[in-house]
């Protein structure tokens, strides 16, 4: 067992160097030979490498989740870890180990070395990345490398991460110099759209892991159809990873229908529960401890892309669903998520973009959800903001699309004429535009629900009469044009309703148009006929239910205690 005590390392003369000091890859040689490698270092290299090819993966797990981000919090804070050629010698020249330990050392300066990592440094890492799935993907026989799932979700999760700040980065005009430009011209074929898009496919299907999920979501054995690659964990978990970053890809793409599509394998939704309660049939059921769900933030990820995804598709009760459901997970797994510390940001970030996302949904498409998820919207600055988006704050409909949105991006280089400023923000300002086209074409229907909801039968007059009070104080009211008007606005209450809802089928995009409104209309002779459509709960039937599940947990728990 490798020991990670850290209390007595800095005997070894490698204490916390100057704040202007960030060792990356432009370290002087002076920089370099000043700060000697700590012993704690050495040893804990040398043993993650002895472990690495022993398969010892629970050792592997410890390292990678302990004792590496211990080291890098002590001695790595503010510069990048010993570059290849300080480590070679220590692991024999170790080709996949020195392949690994760079997708770690490259990571950690995306994340913590002030200013990001140089055009070298973006560059360097791609080819690293190359060189690891080159190595996994080339192969005739499964390689002889074992890995936990964590590391293979956040390698997943940072190679999709990294062609996106890449993306970000070359869209950057405005301070880039004639020499970088010509250096971005010269290799555009680094961290392209089509490259990164191959390695995930070629992932999924290296592992059969679409077959293997459809086989175990029915019942049976994925093994009988995972093929000698499939067999083995470390192509299976990649392949799994892999759908989730194709999925996170697209919707980076603003290609939400491929994203749906992708996810199939991933998340299905189911209808709702007959108690009220918003069940999820997932092939991977978050609430499950299964061979594939044990990695909470690539489930969060999964569920936070899908639902982002059918709400562009204007499939709100859908999106509703998954966020719902997720949400649900989050709370009741809090303890979990306290004990992985290094995931606290990621989770915290999306988890309050997805309550966003789900107050956009309610107020857009009003509908019962969870009672504890209900309360948090109530308890927390959502409410006001759903307060300001149901009478019409269209500012309020894009702060809140801006901040929970995903940071879109272009697959394709700035063009030669493209102005400096602009092409950097244009996928995000496309995808707001498209989303607030959406948003105008239902800016009065709130209003005209909160009309309809008070009365049975209801002049067509009437209503334009409450529509259209400011007009009628700046004296240009006109009761005809506001018919039309508000006839317009009917017709688009009736459509805006009405949307494709999942309700059985092995696709995500499957499903029928059903009516989310809890209220109904007819217009005779301008004389408006309003049905309340809302189905009373029975909750006779949902109490029986709950004291049922209660007296079988406390079976279980007398027989754990017997």
């Amino acid at each position: 067992m490798y020991d990670d005590n850290l209390e007595h390392s800095n005997e070894y003369g490698y204490g916390a160097p100057p704040d202007d000091v960030h060792g990356t890859e432009g370290d002087t040689d002076y920089d370099r030979s000043y700060y000697k490698m700590p012993e704690v270092v050495k040893k804990f290299l040398t043993y993650f490498r002895n472990c690495i090819n022993e398969g010892l993966v629970f050792e592997i797990q410890n390292l990678y989740e302990t004792t590496f981000p211990k080291l890098t919090d002590q001695y790595f804070e503010k510069r990048s870890w010993p570059d290849e050629a300080d480590v070679a010698h220590l692991v024999d020249n170790d080709t996949v180990f020195l392949t690994l330990y760079k997708e770690l050392y490259y990571r950690h300066i995306y994340a913590r070395i002030s200013g990001g990592p140089t055009l070298e440094q973006r560059f360097n890492s791609f080819f690293n990345y190359c060189d690891l799935f080159n190595y996994i993907l080339s192969a005739n026989q499964p390689v002889p490398l074992e890995l936990p799932d964590q590391w293979l979700w956040e390698l997943i999760d940072e190679f999709v991460y990294q062609f996106q700040s890449f993306a970000q980065y070359r869209a950057r005009l405005l301070k880039k110099t004639p020499e970088e430009m010509d250096t971005l011209n010269a290799n555009n074929k680094v961290w392209y759209v089509l490259c990164v898009l191959n390695v995930l496919h070629s992932l999924v299907d290296k592992s059969n892991i679409k077959r293997q999920l459809e086989v175990y979501a029915s019942g049976g054995d994925p093994e009988s159809v995972a093929g000698d690659f499939g067999r083995h964990s470390l192509y299976k978990m990649l392949g799994y990873f892999s759908l989730v970053g194709l999925l996170r890809l697209h919707s980076l793409l603003g290609d939400y229908y491929q994203a749906i599509k992708l996810a199939n394998a991933l998340v299905v939704l189911s209808s709702t529960a007959e108690d009220g309660e918003i069940e999820v049939l997932e092939n991977i059921e978050l609430h499950k401890k299964t061979q594939y769900s044990h990695v909470p933030a690539c489930q969060i990820s999964t569920s936070y892309y899908v639902g982002f995804a059918y709400m562009m598709m204007r499939r709100y009760s859908d999106a509703i669903r998954t966020f719902s459901s997720i949400l649900l997970y989050i709370q009741r797994t809090k303890q979990l998520f306290q004990s992985r510390t290094y995931q606290n940001d990621q989770i915290n970030k999306q988890t309050d973009q997805m309550y966003h996302l789900l107050a956009i949904c309610l107020v857009l498409h009003p509908q019962c959800i969870d009672e504890s998820i209900q309360q948090v919207l109530r308890e927390k600055n959502y409410h006001e903001k759903m307060y300001k988006m149901q009478y019409g704050d269209l500012a309020e409909f894009e702060s809140c699309f801006l901040f929970a949105c995903p940071k879109f991006l272009s697959p394709a280089p700035p063009a030669a004429n493209a102005k400096p400023d602009d092409y950097v923000k244009e996928a995000i300002q496309h995808q707001t535009q498209v989303f607030m086209d959406e948003v105008r074409q239902q800016k009065m229907l709130p209003t005209i629900r909160s009309y309809l909801k008070l009365y049975t039968t209801l002049p067509l007059s009437k209503l334009a009469t409450f529509m259209s009070q400011a007009q009628r104080q700046e004296n240009s009211w006109d009761l005809d044009k506001e018919m039309k008007a508000l006839s317009i606005h009917l017709l688009c209450f009736k459509h805006k309703m009405k949307n494709v809802v999942w309700s059985k089928g092995s696709s995500g995009l499957d499903g029928k148009f059903q009516s989310g409104s809890e209220l109904d209309f007819y217009i005779d002779l301008d004389m408006i006929h309003i049905a309340d459509t809302k189905v009373a709960h029975r909750y006779g039937d949902f109490f029986i239910r709950k004291i049922i599940k209660f007296e079988e947990l406390n079976r279980k728990l007398h027989q754990i205690k017997i």
